[in-house]
């Protein structure tokens, strides 16, 4: 009894340790990708890339399966995630040696998870100390003003080239999407104010310049009709001018015409034309010779008395 005893007990315990086994081996042999994830596969020290979500199977105890999320990361530099200022990392010094405190966001990913697991022992950390090593050399380049307020959009710009043609040289297995300046200031009071104090001019000229620019779209119209009407006036006025002259020569031709033909006869007539107009306008001045006032008397009423 007790001999069958022992041998049903080895066999159950060998049928319950080769269930065990073959469920140690099927949990080692089965791997998950979900969305938005690769796997390394390493088999016996040799890597390659799985990129389809799913179930996946490997070689137990042979090959390795390192998951790398493949979705977008955040990294804040000069500042914390509760919002605290981190001043080694925020104090950065201009083109013109002054201070400021620059607070950057850069968001990332991975693009290559072989070189991401195994190019460096920490990616993250060196992509960090990379950035920052651009940024502050970029930040140097620019006038404090520059970074403060007019020339945000191209620092930023410049930071992300340069920082991605190095990523790309050094193939640590991450890339750059986006850099974006948060907040830059002084890191004094007085000077934020005096910066402010910048900018409110600033936007004050920009207003004035908006103003102006409306007012002369409002006035141009205007002046412009006023100089056409005035051209228009003064070519109506030209064009009588001309056509009056043209009159006059027409006139003065056919007189010169005539004295051709009858040189005496048109001198008379133009004489007594002249006289016509003359003498009516004229006066008589009769003097006694004795010095006392003269009496003025008009030309017509000598002619009143001759009728």
């Amino acid at each position: 009894m007790t001999v069958r005893f022992v041998k049903r007990f080895f066999m159950w315990l060998n049928v319950i340790t080769l269930v065990l086994i073959l469920v140690i081996i099927a949990f080692n042999s089965l791997y998950v990708i979900e969305e938005q994830e690769q796997a390394v596969l390493v088999t016996l020290g040799q890597a390659s890339i799985v990129e389809s979500p799913g179930i996946h199977f490997k070689i137990p105890f042979i090959q390795d399966v390192h998951i790398v999320s493949m979705a977008a990361r955040g990294l804040s530099i000069g500042y914390t995630a509760g919002n605290v200022t981190v001043s080694s990392e925020s104090l950065m010094i201009t083109s013109d040696y002054n201070f400021v405190n620059v607070d950057f966001y850069l968001e990332y990913k991975v693009n290559n998870p072989e070189r991401y697991m195994f190019a460096s022992n920490e990616p993250e950390a060196i992509f960090k100390n990379m950035a920052l090593s651009y940024i502050r050399d970029t930040i140097g380049l620019h006038s404090v003003d520059e970074v403060i307020t007019t020339g945000k959009s191209n620092i930023q710009s410049e930071i992300k080239d340069k920082f991605s043609a190095r990523l790309r040289q050094d193939d640590i297995g991450l890339m750059l999407i986006n850099i974006t300046i948060q907040d830059s200031e002084p890191p004094t009071e007085i000077v934020k104010d005096a910066f402010k104090n910048v900018e409110t001019a600033k936007q004050g000229k920009d207003t004035r310049i908006n103003e102006a620019l409306k007012y002369e779209s409002e006035q141009l119209p205007a002046a412009r009709a006023q100089v056409d009407a005035i051209l228009k006036e003064a070519e109506t006025r030209k064009q009588v001018r001309i056509n009056e002259a043209l009159a006059q020569v027409s006139v003065f031709n056919a007189m010169f015409e005539e004295y051709h033909k009858n040189p005496f006869m048109t001198r008379q007539r133009m004489f007594y034309e002249a006289m016509e107009e003359i003498l009516p306008g004229m006066k008589v001045v009769i003097d006694d010779g004795s010095g006392s006032t003269s009496k003025i008397l008009p030309l017509d009423s000598f002619a009143g008395e001759v009728r």
